[in-house]
């Protein structure tokens, strides 16, 4: 079964908002969830993405493939299949800066033990550290929400062509677990499955 088509009983509001504290190095970053007027942002977002980007992180080159990819997000939300945060830089005075990257949580739901994490970083962005920060943040959050009804862990799975990935799992305390055979077209190559535990 497609994870977006699993209703949840209580779907979350879209107005949820998360927060990351800055670092000494980095601004602090606002996580909220998807609206079609970050369609132009996630376009440019993308701009020199790969050609054989992954479903996870699609390469989105017009505005239409960008519109419905953000209201897939949102028709996802609203049947609590998944959860998927635009990533935002936090300016001084609190507002809404430049789109950073996404994160999303997937299939958690009351009396589920297993929920699936994922990301990706904007184009312009990679290199400064966002995916782990986004990711702890995102995590928190879903152990918060979701341990007290019974979700003890969270999976991350990316290809083994991906290290940058496989860097941010072991930052965020996603140990790796097993390797996962490819399933083209989606995941063309092998994959490596990270997992989280609650009480970990």
């Amino acid at each position: 079964m497609n994870s977006t088509d699993t209703p949840t009983d209580a779907p979350l509001p879209l107005t949820l908002t998360l927060r990351a504290d800055a670092t000494p190095t980095a601004p602090a970053l606002t996580l909220r969830p998807w609206r079609e007027e970050d369609t132009t942002a996630l376009i440019e977002g993308h701009r020199g993405a790969p050609a054989d980007a992954s479903a996870s992180a699609p390469a989105m080159r017009t505005k239409a493939e960008g519109l419905r990819w953000v209201r897939h997000q949102r028709k996802s939300w609203a049947t609590g299949a998944r959860y998927a945060f635009a990533v935002l830089e936090t300016e001084r005075d609190g507002g809404e800066g430049r789109l950073l990257g996404h994160v999303v949580l997937k299939d958690a739901a009351p009396g589920r033990p297993t929920a699936e994490v994922g990301y990706w970083t904007a184009v312009p962005a990679r290199g400064q550290g966002i995916a782990p920060r986004a990711l702890e943040t995102l995590t928190t959050w879903a152990f918060t929400t979701f341990a007290p009804t019974g979700l003890t862990h969270l999976q991350l799975l990316h290809q083994v062509t991906n290290p940058a990935s496989c860097r941010v799992a072991e930052k965020t305390g996603y140990a790796f677990t097993d390797i996962v055979p490819a399933s083209p077209p989606d995941y063309p190559a092998d994959g490596h499955l990270h997992v989280r535990r609650s009480d970990g």
